[in-house]
């Protein structure tokens, strides 16, 4: 029998950071296969797995729907059938619409034996709940809504009121699910494991919600050709911009997307569907990433002044950075950066240094020319 388990979250959450603890204290007698979804043109994470001995599968592919329909199905009967695990755990790009993610990995457990739905899980930055939900309230309140378990990061550096009131605006989206706001420090992977485990009820009635909605938005599909809904009434919209994917947009939508909407330039007028109330628009509509591999070696104090400059509006607005480079005393250099974080650390050498950075009109030769490459 094999269960998977699906870890959502915004990026850089610690999704990553979460999973290596229950590897580590929880799963350690379970023959385990992730399966990763980055978004952006450099995988970083799959590495550091690799470290701890776990079989990734990363599939760079862009949007998280796009990926799902197609590659994504095959990808988990791979995994199935070659690995034959005790558990899969299915970690989606961090610009990854939960409700998708579900209804993908349900399209392939109905057709396989032996194969159980586990946990949806979300993993929230409980200082930047409230700045996601203006900025970007259709992906990051997806994965809010869906989740049968939330865990909350970095409650550890909040005070006690501004806690409570992360969890009051996460209650205004999820009634149901169990939200772990102590410290994971003071945790066990088996404790979390534990309470992940206690809400499989609440899981399967999420898969039933996001599988009628999925019947209903067929039900009222123009292109019988795609089976995600990324494509919904696609025939009626005509874009005139420069897009690999000829999704629509909705200039009436909360998420936040559009802030910044003078960068999408419409030559067309059309009406707007909805199947939810947060509008329907696509990892790659709303977010860009840009990547490289260098050779470049970085001082620790010089790597840290990059990462503070990445603040600068004038980058554009930088959600997430990521990377392995080598340092200029010999070692390699590992970093991650969310909004006001920032964690350098040495690691194990990589085949050549990779950086990546994913946000929101991100201006990418002010991007390359800081990183001096």
């Amino acid at each position: 029998m094999t269960k998977i388990d699906i870890f959502s979250g915004f990026l850089g959450a610690g999704k990553t950071t979460l999973i290596k603890k229950l590897l580590k204290e929880a799963l350690s007698g379970e023959k385990v296969v992730l399966i990763e979804n980055e978004f952006g043109e450099i995988g970083i994470d799959g590495g550091f797995m690799k470290e701890a001995g776990i079989e990734v599968t990363e599939m760079n592919s862009g949007c998280i729907c796009c990926s799902l329909v197609g590659d994504f199905g095959e990808a988990l009967r791979k995994v199935i059938d070659q690995y034959h695990p005790d558990r899969i755990l299915i970690e989606p790009s961090g610009v990854g619409k939960l409700s998708d993610v579900i209804a993908a990995v349900e399209g392939v457990e109905k057709d396989l034996e032996d194969v159980v739905m586990g946990s949806f899980v979300t993993v929230a930055d409980a200082m930047k709940c409230r700045m996601y939900i203006k900025n970007f309230g259709e992906f990051f309140l997806n994965q809010i809504e869906y989740a049968g378990t939330i865990l909350l990061s970095r409650t550890q550096k909040m005070k006690q009121e501004k806690l409570e009131a992360a969890v009051a605006l996460l209650r205004e989206h999820n009634q149901k699910a169990r939200i772990i706001t102590t410290p994971w420090d003071e945790l066990t992977g088996a404790q979390i494991l534990s309470a992940m485990e206690h809400d499989h009820d609440l899981a399967q009635e999420m898969l039933s919600v996001v599988m009628a909605e999925r019947a209903h938005a067929h039900h009222h599909e123009h292109d019988e050709h795609c089976t995600c809904g990324c494509h919904d009434h696609e025939h009626e919209h005509h874009h005139d911009h420069d897009h690999e994917h000829h999704h629509e947009h909705d200039e009436h939508c909360t998420c936040g997307c559009h802030d910044h909407e003078h960068e999408h330039h419409h030559d067309h007028d059309h009406e707007h569907h909805h199947h939810d109330h947060h509008g329907h628009h696509h990892a790659d509509e709303v977010f860009t990433s840009w990547g490289v591999e260098t050779v470049r070696a970085f001082g620790e104090a010089e790597l840290a002044g990059i990462l503070d400059a990445l603040e600068d509006e004038a980058m554009g607005v930088i959600l997430r950075a990521k990377g392995i480079v080598p340092c200029t005393d010999g070692s390699w250099l590992h970093f991650d950066y969310t909004p006001g974080e920032q964690e350098i650390r040495h690691g194990g050498a990589d085949f050549t240094g990779r950086l990546c950075v994913i946000g929101s009109k991100l201006d990418e030769a002010k991007i390359a020319s800081l990183f001096g490459v």
